[in-house]
C-alpha cells in the first residue's frame, strides 16, 4: 500500500529528497502512533519515541541547509542516531506489547530510514577521505 504525504508549504521543496520523503512520513506515523499511547497512558515510552521520531526529519531539513560539508554530515550523523533511538523505542514498545501487529510497518520504515542515512553518511566519508 503505498501511501501519498500532503507536503506543507514549507516542506513542500524537499519532496523529491528520498530520505526527507521518508522521514516526513514516518514522522506523521509516530505522531499517530504517540496519540493512540497516550489514550492508553503510555505517556513515557510515546513522548521519547514522539521527541525522537521527528527529530529525524528536522535534523535531515536542517542538513540541507548546511554551511560546510563538515556540518551536512554532522546533521546527518544525529538524524541517524534519532533513528536509532527510535528503532529502539519501537522494539520495546512491541516487545511489551504495546505496539499492534498493524503498527509493526514502523519498524521497518525506521529500518529503512537508518539504512539510507548510513549510506549517505558512508558516502560522506569517503569522498572526505579521498
Amino acid at each position: 500500500m503505498k501511501e501519498e504525504i500532503r507536503f506543507g508549504e514549507a516542506v513542500a521543496y524537499y519532496r523529491k529528497n528520498l530520505v526527507f520523503n521518508k522521514s516526513y512520513l514516518f514522522s506523521i506515523n509516530i505522531i499517530n502512533l504517540f496519540k493512540e499511547l497516550k489514550k492508553k497512558k503510555e505517556f513515557e515510552l510515546g513522548k521519547q519515541l514522539l521527541r525522537s521520531g521527528t527529530s529525524i526529519g528536522a535534523n535531515i531539513m536542517e542538513a540541507t541547509a548546511a554551511s560546510s560539508t563538515k556540518d551536512f554530515a554532522h546533521r546527518m550523523s544525529i538524524a541517524s542516531r534519532e533513528a536509532r533511538e527510535s528503532l529502539y523505542w519501537l522494539s520495546l514498545l512491541k516487545d511489551c506489547n504495546h505496539l499492534q501487529a498493524t503498527q509493526f510497518h514502523l519498524i521497518e520504515q525506521c529500518e529503512e530510514i537508518i539504512k539510507i542515512l548510513t549510506s549517505i553518511i558512508k558516502s560522506i566519508n569517503t569522498k572526505a577521505s579521498n
